[in-house]
């Protein structure tokens, strides 16, 4: 008896051990409690996500930062062809000295989508890798920002920019192919500056997205669609572009990218959903509207601590690959959940694991 009593001590002492070795330290930066990001909340995340104590995390082994739990990802194969972390290796936060990309601010006419028609003018950061030549084709991204934020939210804005810092890496290190990346206003309203203007200008951002800036930034660079023919069709180019958004502009990669727009964008990024994202039986249904198009990808990222988005987050991605023949976990889809809030330090890993994926389905 008294030897069975001491395996079932070291039998229970063990289990406990397994089950407290699975979490991971919560983010030490606030998330927020609202139903989604107030202004002063989203500029003082940004803030954090660009302090020193960021960009100089300890740094982790390639072994470790490649490595992928059954929790992390849901399926063995697709953690293989693109194996996403827990945490961005400290050297791709790092900023380059040579090699490196330009931001340039460029300003395009749209309509007050949202309001009368009107003509408006709106501004947005572009990204062109290091060496950008006129006489090659790029792929484009489309990155979003939150309700409170604006087309400065991802910080693209200048050198110190952590989306261009990690793109640059990427690029040298040779783990992505070069590509643009694009941070626009999200909202289309002759409002658009006004940080606190109508949210409901968020929702129609599709008609924005589809007649003005696309053809706007990819006739003015070096990408693969034609406008030189008379008649150019964004469906013929749909695999050279993606879309992805942090919050709120989680919401509009899913239930406009995704959901309206999907004969004309094929990879897709959500970080922390927000909570008016469709969920997983709207999202296949809307799905059923394009019958021929496929999603090359379909990345998702959540903090298990962030009670703004964990449970829209959440709803969008649950039993999505039993809904639609679309999406497969072997294959197009992950669903990632990490330690931490609603905040960058959640957004720039869903970014950099989103980067390494975009473009690279074949």
């Amino acid at each position: 008896m008294k030897v069975l009593f001491l395996l079932l001590q070291i039998s229970f002492l063990l289990l406990l051990t397994s089950c407290s070795g699975k979490a991971t330290e919560p983010s030490s930066k606030p998330s927020t409690n609202d139903n989604d990001q107030s202004t002063e909340q989203e500029e003082a995340s940004q803030k954090e996500a660009n302090t020193d104590s960021v960009v100089t995390k300890e740094p982790i082994t390639e072994q470790t930062s490649s490595k992928t739990s059954t929790e992390t990802t849901s399926n063995d194969d697709v953690q293989r062809a693109f194996p996403v972390v827990d945490e961005i290796p400290a050297e791709y936060l790092t900023k380059r000295t040579d090699h490196s990309g330009s931001i340039e601010t460029v300003t395009y006419q749209t309509k007050d989508y949202f309001g009368d028609g009107s003509e408006i003018t709106k501004k947005a950061y572009v990204y062109l890798p290091y060496n950008y030549d006129e006489a090659k084709q790029y792929n484009v991204l489309y990155l979003m920002h939150g309700i409170g934020g604006s087309e400065d939210e991802w910080g693209m804005n200048n050198d110190l920019s952590l989306v261009k810092i990690m793109m640059d890496k990427l690029i040298y290190n040779g783990d992505i192919e070069p590509f643009i990346v694009v941070t626009p206003n999200g909202r289309s309203c002759a409002d658009f500056a006004n940080t606190s203007a109508d949210y409901n200008s968020f929702y129609i951002f599709g008609k924005e997205l589809r007649n003005d800036l696309i053809p706007y930034i990819e006739s003015k660079y070096s990408t693969f669609t034609d406008f030189k023919k008379d008649n150019y069709y964004l469906a013929e180019t749909r695999d050279h572009r993606a879309m992805a958004g942090l919050s709120m502009g989680g919401m509009q990669t899913i239930n406009i990218g995704m959901c309206e727009n999907l004969d004309i964008i094929s990879y897709f990024g959500a970080f922390s959903a927000c909570p008016t994202t469709n969920t997983s039986t709207q999202i296949a249904d809307k799905l059923k509207e394009f019958p021929d198009e496929t999603i090359h990808f379909f990345y998702n990222i959540c903090g298990t601590e962030d009670n703004v988005a964990i449970s829209s987050a959440s709803a969008a991605v649950s039993s999505i690959t039993d809904l639609t023949d679309k999406l497969d976990d072997s294959k197009n889809f992950i669903w990632q959940e990490v330690s931490g809030g609603h905040d960058f330090n959640v957004w720039y890993l869903g970014f950099y694991n989103f980067a390494k994926i975009v473009f690279n389905h074949n």
